[in-house]
This record gives C-alpha cells, structure tokens and sequence, in this order.
C-alpha cells in the first residue's frame, strides 16, 4: 500500500508552515508599524504647534456704564514657566478697573503673579507678568494666563493689542509665542439714552411737520 511513511510529512508542509508563520509576522509588524506611525505623527503635530496669545472679551459689544471682561489667553504651548506682557486700550472707551490671575499656570505648580501697572490716561497696562516657583516643570496646554475688568465709559470701540512680550520655559530660554488677530471692543449707548434719543427724533419730526402750517 503506497503512502507517507509513519513519522513522514509530506515534502513542501514545512515550507508551508513557515511562509504561514511570516505571513502572520509581517501582519503583525505592518499593524505596529501603522501605530507607531500614527504616534510619531500625533507627537510631530503637537510639536510643531505654534502657541497662541489671544484675548476673549465678555461682552461684546458693552453697553456704556457697565463692566467688560477681558480674558487673556495662551494656546498649544509647552512647558511654559513664566510670562510678561503689556495690554494696550483705548483709555477714552474704556478703564481698567480690576486684575485677577488665570488659572493655567498654577496647573503646574506653585504660582506668583503682578497685574502689571495701571495708566487709564495712556491706556496701558504694562509688565503684567505670571512664573512659577520652584525648579519645576512648566505648564503645557492651553488656558487663562490673566484676567481683566473694565469700565465701558463712552460709544465706541477699543483695539486690545499686546506689546513687551516675554515668554519664558523651565530652562528659562525664550518661547516663540504668535499674536492671535487684535480684539475689537464694541461699547453702545445704553438703552435709556438710546430711548432717549429717539423721543428727541419724534419731537424734532412732529415740530417739522408743525411749520409749514404755521406759515400758511
């Protein structure tokens, strides 16, 4: 009876089972090649993220008389340890009435913080600045550095702009930071001037309307 002898295998299943075996392999390291490509993009991504100084204003446009908030803001920035900025205004729109401390940078550790030096004539607030303490890693991320308050005085509008930039990481060495486009602060008349105004319109037609009869 012809056959494969006991212990035999025939020629070629070795062969197959190896090729069977890389086959597996070379599936696997495609798919761990795949992830780590897809880590080294994410990693690339993020480092290659340009922080963001911006500012958020609440609300806008403001009625005249009330407060406005200005929050100043960082975004994708890594190990960031301190900051020092000037804000600038429009002093005859708006005053500068209140200074608080953002919260991103005490997510890293200890904080010390200056609302800077307040000149509602020249409308600057100049050398705010926010570090940490310590020899500490820095903050990475984004969030609220500072947080301003004014008061709307008069119709119109103020350009937020910033000047005296220093950003700085844990080796103390200069982080490049862009500039978001300058804020627009709208500030309108109130609602009782605005009624005002318009029972003035009436008063100024009616009175219109009146002459020509008068003439006749």
């Amino acid at each position: 009876m012809n056959g494969v002898p006991a212990g035999d295998e025939p020629a070629g299943t070795h062969e197959r089972i190896s090729d069977k075996h890389m086959f597996i392999k070379d599936k696997q390291m495609s798919k761990w090649k795949n992830v780590i490509a897809a880590a080294l993009l994410a990693a690339s991504s993020q480092a290659w993220a340009v922080p963001t100084l911006s500012t958020e204003v609440t609300p806008n446009p403001a009625t005249v008389g009330s407060s406005v908030d200005v929050d100043v803001r960082i975004a994708d920035v890594t190990d960031l340890y301190g900051y020092q900025f000037t804000l600038n205004y429009d002093a005859s729109v708006l005053r500068a009435i209140g200074y608080g401390e953002g919260a991103f940078l005490g997510t890293a550790g200890t904080t010390d913080s200056f609302g800077g030096f307040v000149d509602n004539g020249a409308g600057t607030i100049s050398f705010v600045y926010g570090s940490l303490v310590g020899a500490i890693p820095g903050a990475s991320g984004s969030g609220s550095l500072a947080q301003f308050r004014f008061e709307a005085l008069r119709a119109g509008s103020s350009t937020l702009s910033f000047s005296d930039l220093l950003f700085l990481d844990s080796s103390l060495r200069d982080i490049a930071v862009t500039l978001d486009a300058p804020a627009e602060v709208g500030v309108v008349p109130e609602p009782a001037s605005l009624a005002l105004f318009g029972i003035g319109l009436a008063g100024a037609a009616a009175l219109r309307r009146r002459r020509p009869s008068a003439q006749a």
